[in-house]
């Protein structure tokens, strides 16, 4: 089972590293990071680097595809060779998926129309404008497509996959593996539950967290 982790400039590095963290140990999971070129890449803060160690043109029949977000998703929602890409490469995936923002790739490439997505909240206003319904939800599955919530969703969306590909008991045991167990320190992590005045901030300067 091949499992292609799209990556380009200035992604975010938990929305590939999540999924492929889980995704990766799947039984028979063979993971490769696809780029235009091969080489590191370098992610939005820009001080760390994932390794591509296919292009475009060499994967081309993967099993599972994995569409990270990040602010250099921006530029290529108009890359007419990637959004090319994107659907050849959807016609033999099993599961298309995305994580954060990379749910505005699939949709600019016409995947999600007329389909439930989810995107990072400040992005799931642009849905509507390539014909997907956005759900305000942390993991939609519609169909062989599924689309997680911002950033760290990214882990539970590769969950919810292995459980479909592998079995519940596959999927708890990777959970167990990465003890992935969230208690965070603070109920900001959603608008709903966040302070007002720090959601109207981040909605005043949406790019230095989109991802």
């Amino acid at each position: 089972m091949q499992i292609a982790v799209l990556l380009f400039d200035r992604f975010t590095a938990l929305d590939a590293v999540g999924p492929y963290e889980v995704l990766g140990r799947l039984p028979g999971a063979r993971t490769v990071f696809v780029a235009d070129r091969p080489g590191p890449v370098t992610t939005d803060v820009g001080a760390l680097a994932l390794t591509a160690t296919a292009t475009l043109d060499e994967v081309t029949r993967p099993d599972v595809l994995v569409v990270p977000g990040g602010p250099g998703q921006i530029a290529r929602m108009t890359d007419a060779r990637l959004l090319d890409w994107l659907r050849a490469v959807d016609t033999a995936t099993t599961w298309t998926t995305s994580v954060c923002t990379g749910s505005l790739l699939l949709a600019a490439a016409g995947l999600l129309a007329g389909r439930r997505a989810t995107s990072h909240w400040l992005a799931l206003d642009q849905l509507p404008a390539f014909g997907a319904a956005p759900a305000e939800e942390r993991v939609v599955v519609d169909g062989k497509y599924v689309t997680a919530a911002g950033v760290s969703a990214g882990v539970d969306m590769a969950l919810t996959l292995a459980g479909r590909i592998a079995g519940e008991a596959v999927a708890q045991a990777v959970q167990l593996g990465i003890e992935y167990d969230p208690r965070p320190p603070y109920p900001a992590g959603s608008p709903r539950t966040a302070p007002a005045p720090l959601v109207a901030a981040l909605r005043a300067d949406p790019h230095r967290v989109l991802g």
